[in-house]
């Protein structure tokens, strides 16, 4: 399910850095938002979630950085790897397992 970036990483921070900018000549983060999105071509909905990304990449919003999402979701590929890898060797010993047994009692 991967989302298509219709926006550069250039046009994002540049919207961001124009919301900063603007911020203190409207009553609201909201209202400076819907001034801005349409002069960058997105909604404001996407331009806020620009903004709340900035602002807990550069620590002034409680939450998980970007980094630190990137590196729990390769963490999480991992551990399914780990997993399936270890479910491939418990079935691979119990066969040969069986199988030791096998040649034993024909003996």
């Amino acid at each position: 399910m991967n989302k298509s970036n219709k926006y550069s990483p250039e046009v994002r921070a540049r919207a961001v850095r124009l919301v900063q900018e603007h911020r203190s000549e409207y009553p609201s983060l909201w209202s400076t938002i819907e001034s801005i999105a349409p002069k960058i071509g997105c909604s404001a909905h996407t331009l806020l979630e620009w903004v709340r990304k900035h602002e807990t990449d550069t620590g002034l919003r409680d939450g998980v950085t970007s980094e630190e999402r990137d590196r729990i979701k390769a963490l999480e590929r991992e551990v399914k790897e780990l997993r399936k890898a270890n479910e491939i060797l418990k079935l691979a010993s119990a066969f040969f397992a069986q199988v030791e047994l096998d040649r034993k009692l024909k003996s």
